[in-house]
């Protein structure tokens, strides 16, 4: 079963595309970006979503370190 969050790789801005169960919910600069989109987007408790969760989360072009630009 595919994630239900996909984190894209950072742009040349560092800025990263998010998109939850397949509806583009921002473009985040940092996880905390992320958790505020998942509340926006309606899911309960977005502060403690463990964004490490593989089953929950594909971080594409690196994990939730990775938020340097691309050259």
């Amino acid at each position: 079963m595919p994630a239900r969050l996909v984190v894209h790789p950072p742009d040349e801005n560092g800025w990263r595309r998010v998109r939850y169960d397949g509806v583009a919910i921002g473009v985040a600069h940092r996880p905390a970006d992320i958790r505020v989109f998942l509340a926006a987007a309606g899911l309960e408790n977005a502060d403690d979503a463990d964004l490490t969760d593989p089953a929950f989360v594909e971080w594409r072009g690196g994990g939730p370190e990775e938020w340097q630009p691309r050259p």
